[in-house]
């Protein structure tokens, strides 16, 4: 669902939230809380992190962005996603679309790579940028098989990305959903504790730069922003999940009203609604797609080509069985 933010994070100066304030985000706010929170990285400073973003049975070192077993490229997407946050991405292990579409270049150029599994834990992030990264997951998929866990979370920008996909899988208690964008807004209304009216103040043709949510003129243009992004959303859903357009809504609501949507599902509701494709421990998950993909001798482009295909139908009919 989308709409206007009613009780936002505190913003504190230093905090993560405070640098993102103000922008179009696909962020499920309510599971972002303590992430949202944190303090923004200081390069130097000491930040107690694990060394490891674990995937599966790869493990990742924070900072790089996928890594490659038995011919399997595995790829986390952790955190708060913004555009190309290099220090969020270095200190914290968050993944940015900058280096989604790095990695999904790569990936797809490397020829001892068959398949991608992309192990998904993120609340969503910021709208700018999202759309690019989410054609970088279409292309790779449709070169290579691109298999996504939801492990434990799949929200707003993370789904979003998640159904380019060539298919999705859901952990046991994980959540996908939160379709829709929101936008936190701030205007001065009275002086603060030291008796200073902030005023902001706009140039004579530039109202819409920074819409006054205090009236129904700035009311509309955010709405109008807010609705924009998400329509290309609820396409890119869509046409990624080959769900008719016209029916999505209708699908995502909980009450039987299109505006009810925006929830979370869990993974038979998912399943249910078309935003997933099964329910699999994670073990069990890693151990079937390791299992398709296991190495072979190197040979010419059509038998590469021909075992990449027969991969790809084993792995489908795997998940139909699961």
């Amino acid at each position: 669902m989308t709409h206007e933010n009613t009780h936002p994070v505190p913003q504190v100066a230093d905090s993560i939230a405070a640098r993102l304030g103000g922008q179009v985000v696909a962020l499920d706010l309510s599971r972002s809380q303590a992430q949202l929170r944190q303090t923004w990285p200081v390069p130097g400073a000491s930040i107690e992190q694990p060394a490891e973003a674990s995937a599966g049975p790869v493990d990742v070192p924070r900072g790089e962005r996928y890594g490659v077993s038995r011919r399997v490229a595995v790829m986390p997407i952790r955190g708060i996603l913004t555009p190309d946050s290099a220090i969020l991405e270095k200190y914290l292990g968050w993944a940015t679309y900058q280096g989604i579409d790095a990695a999904c270049a790569e990936i797809a150029a490397n020829d001892d790579v068959a398949a991608i599994v992309i192990d998904m834990n993120s609340p969503g992030g910021l709208v700018l940028g999202l759309e690019g990264a989410a054609r970088s997951i279409a292309d790779l998929a449709a070169v290579k098989p691109v298999h996504v866990l939801v492990n434990p979370m799949a929200a707003s920008a993370a789904y979003y990305l998640a159904s380019q996909g060539s298919d999705i899988t859901m952990t046991p208690g994980s959540e996908a959903g939160s379709i829709g964008t929101t936008r936190m807004s701030a205007w001065p209304v009275q002086p603060d504790v030291w008796g200073e009216q902030w005023g902001i103040h706009l140039s004579s043709h530039a109202r819409a730069k920074n819409p006054d949510p205090t009236t129904d003129t700035g009311l509309t243009e955010i709405q109008r922003g807010l609705d924009e992004a998400e329509a290309q959303f609820l396409d890119a859903v869509a046409r990624g999940r080959g769900i008719d357009r016209g029916a999505l809504t209708s699908r995502l609501s909980v009450t039987g009203d299109e505006a009810d949507g925006g929830a979370m599902f869990r993974a038979a509701d998912a399943i249910g609604r078309g935003l997933a494709d099964a329910e699999e421990a994670r073990r069990g998950f890693y151990e079937r797609v390791f299992s398709i993909y296991a190495p072979s001798p190197t040979g010419g482009g059509s038998r590469a080509m021909a075992r990449t295909a027969k991969a790809r139908a084993a792995m489908a009919q795997a998940i139909s069985n699961t």
